[in-house]
């Protein structure tokens, strides 16, 4: 199978992503988040400013993504592992990454979510990610041998 299928196909299979941060000292954190994506690039989750992981982006803005499947069986697994760059959403960026996470919303049972849903005092705010590279193993027999994937233009 070509490698972007591999990424696009754990991307779209998967409802959480792991998402790593590091507060302002370095101090790594990792948190699941629900979320949706845009042309597998652009990644959006709804969080609370106060949740760890919000804070730690606040401060420092380059994180890690992981995708992967958990229930597959002990070295069967595959995922997907990009670095990126995260920031609250703001301006333009709030409609549109509301209607990218609406969608994928709804397709899993969820709801559609609206400016006021992430503003004001709701105490919930939407997040973006723009990941800078993709990879996934090699499943060569070689321990964590990643490949790069590219996934056509940006």
């Amino acid at each position: 199978m070509n490698p972007g299928d591999i990424v696009r196909g754990i991307v779209d299979a998967n409802l959480y992503l792991v998402l790593a941060t590091a507060d302002a000292d370095g101090r790594p954190w990792s948190s699941p988040v629900y979320f949706a994506h845009e042309e597998y690039r652009e990644f959006f989750w709804i969080s609370s400013p106060d949740a760890r992981h919000s804070r730690n982006i606040a401060v420092r803005s380059e994180v890690g993504i992981s995708v992967f499947d958990s229930s597959v069986a002990i070295s069967t697994g595959q995922g997907v592992y990009m670095s990126a760059t995260a920031a609250r959403a703001d301006g333009p960026d709030v409609e549109r990454g509301l209607d990218v996470f609406s969608r994928r919303s709804v397709r899993h049972g969820g709801r559609v979510w609206t400016a006021g849903d992430v503003g004001g005092d709701s105490g919930m705010r939407l997040y973006r990610a723009v990941a800078d590279d993709h990879s996934i193993l090699a499943k060569d027999g070689r321990p964590d041998h990643r490949i790069p994937v590219d996934l056509g233009p940006a």
